[in-house]
């Protein structure tokens, strides 16, 4: 009921954050209001960092020993990706992505209000990931009200660069569907329900995993795609009031399937060299 409410409220509230039409909302990048990791095992080590030699910084979840999910809007800066993993001592460990596979209805350059296409995307990995990291499982569909706990390394505090690249993990509520060219599920920190500052994705957590349940659950339900700032906020912010998650229960046919064609290319050395296409492309390499 409390979730109904928001919405409700949401789409009454014309001048505000999401409800304006999105002109306060940014790719998500860190975790506002978050939980910095005391441990990485379990759940927290199939959290990834990925990062492109253009700068950009996001998330992702290992779904297998060789496949990442992440957001497709993380690959749109060109150059080479590389993800990154924490070994039980917090220590970096450096792994290089052979295949990049975007979602085909994804569009580059569109803004959060804009975007028809899912904004979903695999990396394919040169070799397996450790032993140590498992890979999540593939959940069902989301529904309104359910908490849920987001992972990522990202922004904890807005302004302040020098706090992302740390693993943090929050807890929020899915607070229902938001459509414009596509749908999304909106999660807000389950105090302050969007209204003011709270929980949330930041600058960082894009393609973040987002699971079902506490902190120990594997059950990977959706990829953090967008954030921006609460209703109530005078300034304009990006984060701390609204997460937008891409549910994986929408798109589980996609990942199937782009996951064989990935995992069927036997020399990466050779796919590698494949240009990038145009703007319209369904797919491309990392170079």
């Amino acid at each position: 009921m409390a979730s109904t409410m928001f919405l409700s409220r949401c789409a009454a509230t014309a001048a505000l954050a999401i409800c304006a039409g999105l002109q306060m909302t940014a790719p998500a990048q860190a975790v506002i209001g978050g939980t910095k990791a005391r441990s990485v095992d379990g759940v927290r080590a199939s959290t990834l960092r990925i990062e492109t030699s253009r700068g950009e910084l996001c998330s992702g979840a290992a779904i297998s020993s060789e496949l990442v999910l992440t957001a497709a809007h993380c690959l749109m800066t060109g150059g080479s990706v590389r993800v990154i993993s924490l070994d039980k001592r917090f220590r970096n460990r450096t792994h290089a992505v052979a295949a990049v596979l975007p979602h085909p209805s994804f569009v580059p350059g569109t803004t959060p209000r804009t975007q028809p296409g899912a904004d979903l995307a695999l990396l394919r990995l040169a070799a397996p990931l450790p032993a140590d990291i498992q890979p999540l499982s593939l959940g069902s569909g989301l529904w309104q009200g359910e908490t849920v706990t987001m992972a990522g390394f990202g922004l904890a505090s807005e302004n302040n660069k020098k706090t992302a690249r740390v693993l943090r993990e929050v807890t929020l509520v899915n607070a229902g569907n938001y459509t414009t060219a596509n749908t999304v599920k909106v999660a807000v920190d389950t105090e302050n329900r969007g209204e003011v500052l709270g929980a949330g994705a930041c600058r960082g957590d894009s393609g973040g995993p987002v699971l079902r349940g506490p902190s120990g659950s594997r059950d990977l339900v959706g990829i953090v795609s967008w954030s921006s700032g609460p209703l109530s906020s005078r300034v304009k912010m990006i984060c701390g009031g609204f997460t937008a998650i891409t549910p994986i229960s929408d798109h589980r046919a996609w990942i199937a399937e782009a996951s064989e064609r990935l995992l069927n290319y036997d020399e990466p050395r050779q796919v590698r060299e494949t240009a990038r296409p145009s703007a319209s492309y369904s797919w491309w390499f990392g170079r």
